[in-house]
């Protein structure tokens, strides 16, 4: 049996305010725990966005009620909450710059508005941008010009992945984090008919994009570069994505660490590649506290097929269904107590503590 730290998901969408018919804060901490996190950092865009005191008490509140793993929760970025967000730092995982495509209170349409932001949210903050190519080297700039960090979400491409490579050898202060469909899964050809199981093709969406061979070659080839494993885990219901306009987004928090673990049987990572991405590493960008008598149990040597009818996600279905992977997760103890055992869910809701109180 190996025995591993709990691993920390530092970009979880729990759905909760808003969208609780695919997932809410009860059924995403227990996805974590069954997937041997044991901590996991909230996204803010959900219904309505987090972006001030009365919706971060919220989403704080709920948490607070369900949750069974340790989570603090980030504050959005928008184009007049400069002043609030900063203030309420303490209290937050950190701050999401959405610097494409979103919605609401969270839309920064020109770099204008990013500036008070980069101006005013506290050096020692975590700052988080959701952005692609060309909006990802403006994030680098900005970072350059106000000289603090900031962390990379979701890199998918070649051309990030080497900018990425160029800054950090010139000093600037950038960290980064890959998901796990960007390593293991590429863009279909037209007539490709789905993953997950289904033969819709609205199961392929999510943002960032599927990646072509290359992009995902390079990322395989800059381990050294990637600072985070983080899942985007984005639950969508079945019904969601098999519409004629399906939602972006990919389930993630039960399929992360069996993944990894196959890759490591396999050869392309290794175990300290994984507790550096998934524990030690998140621990230190974001700030986090370490979790006292907090491990994970994996029979290292178990076969099994992935399968959505077993997960504990709300969204019933898995981009990766029907793969065969290596590394079961068997026992969680988080903070001296065994929260999960052998399929079960052992923690109640309410266990899980904020990290930033």
């Amino acid at each position: 049996m190996l025995k591993l730290p709990g691993l920390i998901d530092p970009h979880v969408h729990v759905r909760e305010p808003g969208q609780t018919h695919k997932e809410d804060w009860d059924t995403a901490t227990q996805a974590a725990l069954a997937g041997g996190v044991t901590m996991i950092l909230a996204m803010p865009n959900t219904k309505p966005p987090i972006f001030d005191a009365a919706t971060l008490d919220l989403a704080l509140a709920a948490a607070k009620q369900k949750a069974r793993c340790d989570y603090a929760q980030f504050l959005g970025a928008g184009p007049d909450n400069a002043d609030i967000a900063a203030s309420l730092a303490p209290r937050a995982a950190g701050l999401k710059m959405y610097l494409d495509s979103t919605f609401g209170e969270l839309r920064l349409d020109d770099m204008t508005l990013w500036t008070p932001h980069f101006q005013k949210f506290p050096k020692n903050a975590p700052m988080v941008m959701h952005s692609e190519s060309r909006t990802m080297a403006a994030a680098i700039l900005f970072a350059a010009i106000y000289d603090r960090p900031i962390h990379i979400a979701h890199v998918s491409l070649k051309e990030e992945i080497l900018l990425i490579k160029a800054a950090k050898e010139r000093g600037i202060k950038v960290t980064c984090e890959v998901c796990p469909q960007h390593l293991f899964l590429v863009s279909p050809s037209p007539n490709s008919k789905g993953i997950g199981g289904g033969s819709r093709k609205g199961r392929l969406e999510v943002r960032p994009r599927l990646a072509d061979q290359k992009d995902v070659d390079a990322l395989w080839a800059n381990l050294d570069v990637i600072d985070c494993f983080a899942t985007d885990h984005a639950p969508h219901t079945l019904e969601e994505k098999d519409s004629e306009n399906p939602p972006p987004g990919f389930p993630g928090l039960e399929t992360l660490l069996p993944l990894l673990l196959t890759a490591a049987n396999d050869g392309r990572l290794t175990m300290d590649d994984i507790i550096q991405k998934s524990v030690t590493n998140p621990r230190r960008i974001f700030n986090l506290p370490e979790q006292p008598e907090t491990w994970v149990e994996v029979d290292e040597n178990a076969a099994f097929e992935i399968k959505a009818a077993e997960q504990f996600t709300r969204c019933g279905w898995t981009p990766f269904e029907g793969w065969k992977v290596k590394g079961k997760v068997r026992k969680v103890v988080l903070r001296g107590r065994t929260v999960f055992d052998d399929g079960k869910i052992l923690a109640e809701a309410g266990y899980g503590r904020n990290v930033r109180v």
